[in-house]
């Protein structure tokens, strides 16, 4: 990993800490944030590594631009980002939140 990728990975994880209980974001949303629209799978590659970051990252919060549960398969077992998410009472149907646009949080306007 180049050094700039590392200071783009930790930005990374430090938007996604700020991401409110009972909200998701998107890769996307996130990238655009750290000023790199076209980044979105960077931004995953930053989450799939964040369990060994040594603190709590909120990752579940984090979905694709439709609100589909993309990163599901990064979180031990096939049902745990789903629980994860409804334990902070957001509903999930068949890996999509739902009310998707109503529980988005962007980071350009929130913060």
């Amino acid at each position: 990993m180049k050094s700039d990728d590392k200071g783009f990975f930790d930005n990374v994880l430090r938007v996604t800490c700020l991401i409110p209980e009972g909200r998701v974001s998107t890769y996307g949303a996130i990238a655009r944030y750290l000023g790199s629209g076209r980044s979105a799978r960077m931004v995953g590659w930053a989450l799939n590594n964040c369990h060994s970051s040594g603190e709590f990252i909120p990752a579940h919060r984090v979905v694709n631009r439709n609100g589909l549960l993309t990163g599901k398969h990064h979180f031990g077992t096939p049902g745990a980002m789903q629980q994860l998410l409804e334990n902070e009472n957001i509903q999930v149907i068949d890996d999509t939140v739902l009310d998707f646009k109503r529980l988005f949080w962007d980071p350009c306007t929130e913060l």
